[in-house]
């Protein structure tokens, strides 16, 4: 493994309007360059938090014409950093888009795409109601990209509750996972902290997870608590309620110690699954479910 380097989760408090957002995100990036970080990450829309489904289609852009994917290009290679915009929302036509992370190499060159493959389709206790894959197309593969001191994986949010892909990208090699997030309050102060520190521990990677905070346009309230998870399932740094930007100096080497004083990946086994209880819920059940 590679020597240490320093990471930066920037934790934001995005709004309607990409411009603005895009500068909000800029400047906390050069703070964090400034301070030392190597790799600095950004959370889930971070160029908008548009809850309006029309207008959000309205102000989305494709990749090629998104103003957001030359503006981080040419930050990275000004400030000869690693990027990860925890994601853009990119028109993809017919009426959707995709939530797509971009990595960001120091030269300003995409080093991966990731568009968030599990829709965000719940309705919570108290009222609110979300459902993602009316307005975005969830993606069909998992990415992994190599840093230098290592490979990172990348996920968007409410992946983070689907532990296979976790499961798949430690065997593809990945030491970081990427974990840019807006989560909800209530499900934030439920399930964020104990989810993040899991899918550490049975990967044995560091979880980098830039979030969301505060409230959004229409009453939207995120969760915020930006969090860098060492693989043992410390916490190495934390926000709070509000726009921040926290730091943890990452050993790579310690993937490899928390691997060998719990070596899970090296114990997977295949097995055949039960049968789904009922036609309806053999439906339901996602691809995976079925392999031998």
């Amino acid at each position: 493994m590679t020597s240490p380097f320093k990471v930066a989760c920037v934790q934001m408090n995005s709004g309607r309007e990409v411009d603005a957002n895009i500068e909000a995100a800029s400047e906390a990036i050069r703070e964090a360059a400034g301070a030392g970080a190597d790799f600095i990450l950004t959370p889930e829309n971070t160029t908008m938090i548009e809850p309006d489904r029309a207008l959000r289609l309205a102000k989305a852009r494709p990749e090629s014409e998104h103003p957001a994917v030359p503006a981080f290009q040419a930050l990275a290679a000004e400030l000869g950093a690693w990027l990860l915009i925890g994601s853009l929302t990119i028109k993809l036509g017919a009426g959707l888009c995709a939530n797509r992370a971009y990595l960001f190499d120091a030269k300003g060159r995409i080093a991966a795409r990731y568009d968030k493959i599990h829709m965000f389709d719940v309705d919570l206790a108290g009222g609110e109601s979300y459902r993602e894959s009316a307005a975005f197309r969830p993606g069909g593969e998992a990415v992994a990209a190599d840093l230098p001191w290592g490979r990172l994986g990348l996920t968007v949010c409410y992946d983070m509750r689907f532990a296979y892909l976790y499961r798949a990208l430690a065997h593809g090699g990945a030491h970081f996972i990427a974990v840019p997030s807006a989560f909800t309050r209530p499900t934030g102060r439920a399930h964020w902290h104990v989810l993040l520190r899991a899918r550490a521990i049975e990967t044995g990677c560091f979880i980098l997870a830039p979030a969301q905070c505060g409230e959004h346009a229409l009453g939207r309230k995120t969760y915020g608590h930006s969090l860098i998870v060492s693989p043992w399932g410390e916490i190495l740094a934390e926000a709070g309620d509000d726009p921040a930007i926290v730091y943890a100096q990452i050993d790579p080497a310690r993937v490899g110690e928390a691997r060998a004083m719990v070596p899970s990946l090296q114990h997977d086994r295949d097995f055949i699954r039960p049968p789904a209880a009922s036609p309806q819920s053999a439906e339901r059940r996602p691809a995976w479910a079925g392999r031998r």
